[in-house]
């Protein structure tokens, strides 16, 4: 594949898989809580190291 067919073939893929979205607590249910403590610890996490 040349570099010019490579650079067509990426310019079409997503930037991110998922997006950021804002946690709203009003809304949220025990999952998205769930969800956010785990966040919270792995963001610890990659602090430590």
């Amino acid at each position: 594949m040349s570099a010019k067919q490579n650079q067509e073939k990426q310019s079409h893929l997503p930037v991110a898989k998922n997006e950021d979205v804002e946690f709203s607590a009003e809304v949220a249910d025990r999952d998205d809580f769930e969800a956010a403590e785990r966040a919270k610890a792995a963001d610890h996490r990659q602090e430590e190291n």
